[in-house]
């Protein structure tokens, strides 16, 4: 699986090899696979959502689950989605107390409710009530300490916060609505990606990246300044960014078409703490460890999901710890964060998820 086993015990935290349960499992959707989550939910432990790239119209959603019986990823439900899905994302719910819910973003943020039948259209937010343009949505963010609150990016310059209300219940379903918090001019281009920050309590600190090159920062509650963390020297659209799960001082970000992650500490902005850049093709994803501040996947064209410890910054990271070539470019990575020995990777039509 992942190449490199002398230091398999590091990155699993000391855990023990398991006997000889599969290393790998995969799934070979009917479309390209772009957007990819993990449910977080306990009791529907390896459940992930795909979204397909297809460019036209009509896309799709699979929620798809892996049968322990049989080791074989089952296709739970399709639905119809207009136009690729930017992002997919659960609801960071991992005790299970709101209801079943999956975001999706794309033309608008889309709220699903999953049942065991069926997945249902909850509620559909849309800013821009006056108007019949809709600027596309390039991503969004669910917080995790209170998942009433998301944070949308659009290529209208613009980031947006929104309330779900999951609260009244009519005839034993709980109705979900959304409202705009706040609207943002976040950057002076478009905006790629954001992410809440888990400093600070959680709920009120956000970074958002865009095609002007920049990392900025928010608080909700001092939204009349931001503070830029980083300005790619060459004022390369940043395509991503990610928070470290256990050190929110530290966030990963990606120029668009570069082959190397930019790490960035936020007590020393515009200095990167480390570079990594093994990759030989364009990144495509990149994925904190959910369980150690010092463990980030990278994923790119060049078919490598690789895994580096970076604990050694600020000296230079040259290498990665182990690497996994794919079948084809990897599109996405996306570490489940209630499994911490298991990574999902999307290329081509498949998805592919490794026990690390």
């Amino acid at each position: 699986m992942f190449a490199d086993a002398g230091v398999l015990a590091a990155v699993r935290g000391g855990m023990s090899l398991h006997g000889k349960r599969k290393e790998i499992y995969k799934y070979e959707a009917p479309w390209t696979v772009y957007a990819m989550n993990w449910s977080v939910r306990p009791d529907k432990r390896f459940r992930l959502a795909l979204g397909s790239f297809v460019e036209e119209y009509n896309n799709k959603v699979q929620l798809v689950g892996l049968e322990e019986e049989s080791s074989e990823f089952v296709c739970r439900n399709t639905f119809d989605h207009p136009y690729p899905t930017t992002k997919i994302m659960w609801i960071p719910d991992t005790k299970g107390v709101y209801p079943d819910l999956l975001a999706t973003s794309g033309d608008y943020l889309r709220i699903w409710r999953v049942s065991d039948t069926e997945t249902r259209l909850e509620c559909l937010l849309n800013n821009n009530k006056n108007s019949d343009f809709c600027a596309p949505l390039t991503s969004f963010d669910w917080n995790e300490v209170d998942p009433n609150l998301l944070g949308t990016s659009s290529i209208d310059t613009t980031c947006t916060i929104w309330g779900l209300e999951t609260g009244q219940v009519l005839g034993r379903v709980n109705l979900v609505s959304g409202h705009v918090k706040t609207q943002l001019i976040a950057h002076d281009k478009e905006v790629y990606d954001i992410a809440f920050s888990r400093a600070g309590g959680g709920r009120d600190m956000f970074a958002s990246v865009g095609a002007d090159g920049s990392v900025r920062m928010f608080d909700l509650r001092h939204l009349e300044h931001s503070t830029i963390i980083y300005e790619d020297p060459q004022h390369h659209p940043l395509l991503r960014l990610c928070w470290n799960k256990q050190d929110p001082n530290y966030l990963a970000t990606m120029a668009m078409d570069g082959m190397e992650v930019v790490i960035l500490d936020v007590r020393v902005p515009c200095t990167p703490v480390a570079r990594l850049n093994n990759h030989r093709a364009c990144v495509n994803g990149i994925a904190w460890a959910p369980h150690s501040s010092c463990h980030i996947c990278t994923a790119a064209d060049d078919h490598q999901a690789l895994i580096w410890d970076i604990q050694q910054m600020p000296r230079a990271i040259e290498d990665p710890i182990l690497a996994y070539t794919a079948e084809g470019e990897i599109n996405n990575v996306q570490w489940a964060s209630t499994q911490p020995d298991w990574i999902a990777i999307c290329y081509n039509n498949c998805l592919e998820i490794l026990r690390v």
